[in-house]
């Protein structure tokens, strides 16, 4: 089975998972229901369910992909859900070093981005 994933910036990627038959059975009843138009769509939306619920699993996921210098420091902070100081705060608890500045070009147009809108 194949779910899209859409980032901040609308860029699609395929993501291939493995289910349980009865769940890849009910996955693939989801559009039946009219809830949902697609599977697609239904993981989406439980991804971002579980995400807005379990605010723990958000901060990981922000500092780990902040420490993998995959997100700035300012869109740690929105996956997160918290201020400046305080994502700060959590990197540093979990020894995770701030970067300053931009270390790549598309960082910096990253960076740029952020403070535009």
């Amino acid at each position: 089975m194949c779910i899209l994933w859409y980032d901040n910036m609308s860029e699609t990627k395929r993501v291939s998972m493995t289910l349980p038959d009865i769940m890849k059975r009910e996955v693939d009843a989801i559009p039946e229901t009219g809830y949902y138009d697609s599977r697609s769509e239904f993981l989406r939306d439980a991804i971002r369910t579980l995400l807005r619920e379990r605010p723990e699993l958000r901060i990981s996921l922000a500092c780990k992909l902040y420490e993998k210098g995959e997100i700035s420091l300012g869109r740690a902070m929105e996956i997160a859900d918290k201020d400046i100081e305080s994502m700060k705060e959590i990197l540093e608890s979990r020894g995770i070093s701030l970067r300053r500045g931009s270390k790549s070009v598309d960082e910096m147009e990253e960076a740029v981005e952020e403070w535009q809108e």
